[in-house]
């Protein structure tokens, strides 16, 4: 089962068994990319959008905390599943996406 981690908690998430330098996965188009994104703030923001993940699975270190995000958690959810039955064995997924991240935890961040 994939971990549901709501933004606000998402530092604590990333806190937990570190072994390695957390990331966030962003899994959108660069379109979305442009009209919304966040600050890193204690991870590395990791752009790839969800159908490169495939192709692009080698730039991901499956020894780090790996949470994935999209616009509202869907997408984000099947990567993070995706990634899960690759190996991946700490994925969590934003719940709520950005939508969720600027409603909750940074109103900085525009919502689309």
């Amino acid at each position: 089962m994939i971990d549901q981690v709501r933004p606000s908690d998402l530092a604590a998430w990333f806190a937990q068994n570190a072994t390695a330098a957390p990331v966030l996965l962003d899994v959108r188009e660069p379109w979305e990319l442009q009209t919304a994104s966040v600050a890193p703030q204690g991870f590395t923001l990791l752009a790839i959008p969800m159908n490169e993940v495939p192709a692009r699975l080698a730039e991901l270190d499956d020894s780090q905390r790996i949470a994935c995000l999209c616009h509202h958690g869907a997408r984000s959810q099947r990567v993070a599943a995706f990634l899960s039955q690759n190996g991946f064995a700490e994925v969590a997924n934003v719940a709520g996406g950005i939508d969720a991240w600027s409603a909750q935890h940074d109103a900085a961040v525009p919502r689309y």
